[in-house]
């Protein structure tokens, strides 16, 4: 970030000197005031060549893929100061807090970006953002040629691509483009941003400019920024492609070299091609007058810093843009703050003769728009590249900035003095209760409330008279074991005597020791220590002296924690008067990071205004979100997610957010009406365009409906008989109906008739069915109520089992078990044929409304999705097991998925998701370390099929494992896979690995939760009921994990 400066005094430049060495010993790690002097010096006052300087010496200079943007404002250069081009200043940078990019501008050499500029016009902060831009486009494009998985690419279907109602446009991620799309939506949601964009007029010389003027200032990207979001206002995609405008800056600015762009960098780009453009504009149409720049007006402050250099006061006034601030060290963005506004020791401002040095910053002017960039990355020194802090970082949804502005700091002051007394008085209270609740002089050390507790319940045990060890004597072991008391050298020395012979053989053939089995305390010994001798006086004295001191130690205990609370209630409320709530500033966007400093994925929270509600923004998905969402991602040290940015706007300023009016009628203008004429119709013909998709999609539709209608009125030849299936091959047909099924019950009924036969020889068919159906009611009841271990699921072998224990209702039961004694197999003799015509005209006999069909479907509906989960997951275990791990994962990613649902409906209706769970975690963990060691090996081929097994497989599955957030061990793993990958960021590799890598981390890191697209599931081979049992039984016997199986 580039400031203006405003020097009030001859001394100027000299005054600032410190600031530099403070940044130095920053950036550096080296405090060693001389050796930072001479770098200073020995550069020239260039803090760039000072810090190259430094860390040449003691850093690893990072590789030139690390350098991707920095450009110190060096003298005559001042055309590409962010607002410096309007007065004659000198410049200094104040990125220099941001360790990150000052390390990555150490590679870069100032003699080649000097010799650049002057023959292209172009900085090598441009050229590394048309990198980066290249790179996306190229990615874009070679995405055409190649095949991704279906999880990647648009739906085919349009309607699962068009805009539901008013929700707000997604943008599509057209390949590490991440960062694009989170400060694009940040930045049109804020109403007046994007009513100057959408009404901007390019400047009528345009044409007449000089060429890199045209090219380098933007204005081809201005036109397709008003295109991109009149499709964001207007379109009826649910997300638009922001390729036009990447391919701009991309044709603006050529390189080849590839890499993720960085939030903050971008947003700073991007006002200042934004604040080109509206200046050329803006001088275009003054007339004599300063002209004034909306973007400058809109997102630019002024603070001024006042403080003492060597002894000697100063004050001089600066712009800033986005503001830096440091995080490491902090836990909240005031503190963050009160750091950022005080620099070094400022006693000496109200003293001559004092030599310390620092300075305070002041705001004079804030803008409306306040953007703060929070610095979580720093440069290991040890490693040679920078590194994410995860530290928690808590910010408000309401900032008030009173206690910064210049016109409060008399009385901002002396409420730091207050804060700074208090906060000396905070540290010794809580010293002292430290002793409290720390006591004692050893490496364990217990609160001394505890302390004088069990102190006085040992006083007041039970005396014993004798030495615990010499109770326990009588109950020695037998086997010639020695007393532990007596040394082995006195039994010797005194030999046996004959009195002990018959007092201790008695005893010891009495009592045998029997360990685990028979150690047991003996009842008449105390259940913990106590006192041998102790008079009742001594105990009376003794006890009355513990508990006297342990009341006055909890009354000083809690004296001292009333003491700390109040101090930190009334820190709290040192700025809660109403002189120091009159500047808010409301939280509108927060742009989050996850991954690690060299890679990541970006996404936006944006706060809506006018429903007062929090939106996510994450690429094409854009879903209602909440504050506990928000802080979730954003504060850190959850996860590898932190907020990066932070865009607060002025919440007396109403015009930033407001609606349009038309002048005219006064009705608000929503949608289209807001948009240009020129926009209005680009836009008309962009829908058009999807109209005709759809149109097109419903055609096809129809087209394929007519032909099958047509295919279904043309007589077919008998089909053949199929062939036979050899053997050892499985036979994957689709799943039997419950017909087919019933075949398998043929046996059952069979013995339930004989049973009634038995039992009633000279009844008639339908007593005999009566009695068949009770006795197989009766038969299943006890099943269902049974406990059986997890391999033994009696639910496989029938229905009415599964109904009864998810209390399906009478009449279901009882019509299913009409139907298994109503059924065709049972015609194979006279008896059941006959039962089997009474059981077919009882069903015929049932009325429509004494059974409801819908349900009684739904019922075995649901057990056939039972059945075809149970397969699911025995052959993705028997997969597991073989250590097929790639065919495992999509059987248990079904059985899982189609057991959330069973249990959704009743706890008994599916199976152990925990099992489950824990199988489709472990394939995951093992395909990724077999894709991770696949990667390693370097070779093309063995990385092309890991990064495969990444983007086909694990990839689409995350959003599975991270959609339930009570499932920690889900997104503990998760976590672990991520890092895995994460951490050859900082391993050295071959060029084509690393632009492999950068361009897979992304995916790997999207923190969406949006369940994609996945395969059809894989087909199951028909197992009859009594090889299903037998096969499940087989596989959950040789599990070693066994869980209930949710019953």
């Amino acid at each position: 970030m580039t400031v203006e400066q405003n020097v009030l005094q001859p001394g100027g430049a000299a005054k600032h000197q410190q600031t530099f060495l403070n940044q130095l010993r920053e950036i550096t790690g080296i405090n060693d005031i001389q050796v930072l002097q001479q770098a200073l010096k020995d550069s020239n006052g260039n803090l760039e060549l000072a810090v190259a300087f430094l860390t040449a010496k003691n850093a690893k200079v990072p590789q030139l893929e690390e350098a991707t943007y920095y450009q110190t404002a060096l003298p005559g250069n001042d055309r590409y100061i962010s607002v410096g081009s309007q007065a004659d200043t000198n410049v200094i940078d104040l990125t220099g807090d941001d360790k990150d990019d000052l390390q990555r501008a150490i590679a870069l050499s100032l003699e080649e970006s000097n010799r650049a500029f002057r023959e292209t016009g172009i900085t090598d902060e441009e050229q590394a953002i048309s990198r980066v831009l290249e790179a996306s486009i190229a990615e874009n494009k070679a995405s055409l040629k190649r095949t991704h998985p279906e999880v990647w690419s648009d739906s085919p279907n349009p309607y699962d691509r068009k805009r539901q109602d008013n929700c707000p446009v997604g943008l599509k991620n057209v390949g590490n483009t991440c960062w694009f799309s989170a400060v694009i939506q940040s930045l049109f949601n804020l109403l007046e941003f994007r009513r100057l964009v959408l009404n901007f007029n390019p400047p009528a010389n345009a044409q007449d400019l000089p060429r890199n003027q045209k090219e380098h200032r933007n204005l081809p990207f201005m036109r397709e920024l008003r295109y991109l979001f009149a499709l964001l206002v207007g379109s009826k995609r649910k997300y638009v492609d922001p390729s036009r405008a990447v391919e701009i800056l991309k044709d603006a600015f050529k390189s080849n070299d590839s890499q993720q762009q960085d939030v903050s960098e971008f947003t700073h780009k991007l006002l200042d091609w934004l604040e080109d453009a509206f200046q050329i504009k803006a001088e275009e149409e003054r007339d004599g007058e300063k002209p004034k720049n909306p973007m400058v007006e809109l997102f630019y402050g002024r603070f001024l810093a006042v403080g003492v250099l060597e002894g000697k006061k100063f004050e001089n006034t600066e712009m800033f843009g986005q503001y830096p601030l440091q995080v490491n060290g902090f836990k909240d963005l005031h503190e963050c703050l009160e750091a950022a506004m005080i620099e070094g020791e400022i006693e000496s401002l109200h003293s001559e003769n004092s030599a310390k040095s620092g300075q305070e910053h002041w705001f004079t002017e804030l803008p409306p728009v306040l953007t703060f960039e929070l610095s979580r990355f720093e440069f290991n020194q040890a490693l040679g590249r920078p590194e994410k802090i995860h530290n928690k970082l808590e910010f408000p949804p309401i900032l008030y900035l009173d206690r910064y502005m210049h016109k409060n700091r008399e009385i901002t002051r002396i409420k730091r003095d207050e804060i700074k007394r208090l906060k000396e008085y905070l540290t010794v209270l809580q010293q002292r209760l430290e002793r409290y609740l720390s006591y004692g002089s050893g490496p364990k050390r217990f609160p001394l409330v505890d302390v004088l507790q069990y102190a006085l319940e040992f006083a007041s045990s039970k005396p014993v008279c004798t030495s615990p060890v010499d109770d326990l004597g009588a109950s020695a072991p037998a086997s010639g074991t020695l007393p532990p008391q007596i040394p082995p050298s006195t039994i010797e020395q005194q030999g046996p005597s004959s009195s002990e012979v018959p007092s201790t053989s008695p005893v010891q053939r009495s009592v045998i020791h029997k360990p685990f089995t028979q150690s047991r305390i003996p009842p008449d010994l105390p259940m913990h220590p106590a006192p041998r001798h102790i008079t009742e006086e001594e105990l009376s004295v003794l006890e009355g002296c513990l508990h006297r001191w342990r009341t006055e130690v909890e009354n000083d205990t809690r004296d001292l924690q009333e003491s700390i609370s109040r101090i930190h209630r009334t820190i709290e409320l040192m700025y809660s008067d109403k002189t120091m709530v009159q500047v808010p500033y409301r939280l509108h966007a927060v742009l989050v990071h996850e991954g690690q400093a060299n890679a990541g994925h970006y996404w936006a929270y944006i706060y809506d205004h006018h429903q007062n509600r929090w939106m996510k923004y994450n690429d094409i998905s854009v879903t209602k979100s909440t504050w506990e969402e928000l802080e979730r991602d954003s504060f850190g040290g959850y996860r590898n997610a932190s907020a990066y940015c932070l865009m607060y706007i002025n919440d007396k300023e109403q015009y930033l957010i407001q609606e349009e009016f038309n002048k005219e009628t006064g009705q608000m203008l929503v949608g289209m009406d807001t948009l240009p004429s020129d926009l209005r119709d680009y836009v008309k013909e962009d829908n058009k365009r999807f109209e005709k998709e759809l149109e097109e999609w419903d055609a096809e539709l129809a087209q394929k409906a007519q032909q099958e209608k047509l295919l279904s009125q043309i007589p077919r030849a008998p089909a053949p008989s199929p062939a036979p299936v050899q053997a050892g091959e499985p036979e994957y047909l689709e799943q039997p109906s419950r017909n087919d099924i019933s075949k398998h019950l043929k046996e059952d009924s069979v013995q339930a008739i004989n049973k009634a036969l038995a039992e009633q020889e000279d009844r008639g068919p339908e007593a005999i069915m009566d009695t068949a159906i009770k006795l197989e009611y009766t038969r299943l009841l006890k099943l269902a109520q049974e406990d059986p271990p997890p391999e033994c699921d009696y639910r496989l072998r029938h229905a009415i089992v599964y109904f009864i224990q998810n209390q399906a209702p009478k009449k279901i039961i009882e019509r299913t078990l009409l139907e298994q004694f109503g059924d065709h197999n049972l015609s194979f003799d006279e008896r059941c044929r006959n039962i089997m015509k009474v059981a077919q005209a009882k069903l015929e006999m049932i009325k429509p409304d004494e059974v409801n069909m819908e349900e009684y479907e739904r019922w075995h509906q649901d057990y056939r999705h039972f059945r075809e989960t149970t397969m699911f997951l025995m052959v993705g275990l028997e997969f597991f097991q073989k250590k097929s791990y790639m065919e495992a994962l999509l059987y248990l990613i079904y059985a899982y998925q189609n057991n959330k649902e069973l249990l959704s409906k009743g706890p008994y209706r599916g199976h152990d998701e925990e099992l489950i769970s824990h199988y489709r975690r472990e394939c995951l963990l093992k395909l990724n370390e077999h894709a991770a060691a696949l990667f390693e090996s370097g070779d093309d081929q063995e990385v092309n099929n890991g990064l495969i097994i990444m983007n086909e497989l694990i990839v689409p599955c995350l959003p599975l494992l991270l959609v339930d957030e009570m499932e920690e061990k889900d997104i503990v793993a998760v976590e672990d896979m991520r890092n895995r990958w994460c951490s050859y960021l900082g391993q050295e590799m071959e060029p084509n690995l690393q632009e492999k890598l950068t361009d897979f981390l992304p995916k790997l890191l999207d923190c969406s939760t949006e369940i994609k697209g996945f395969n059809d599931p894989p087909k199951l081979p028909s197992f009859s009921t009594h090889e299903l049992c037998e096969r499940y039984a087989r596989i959950m016997l040789s599990l070693s994990r066994t869980p209930a199986d949710g019953r």
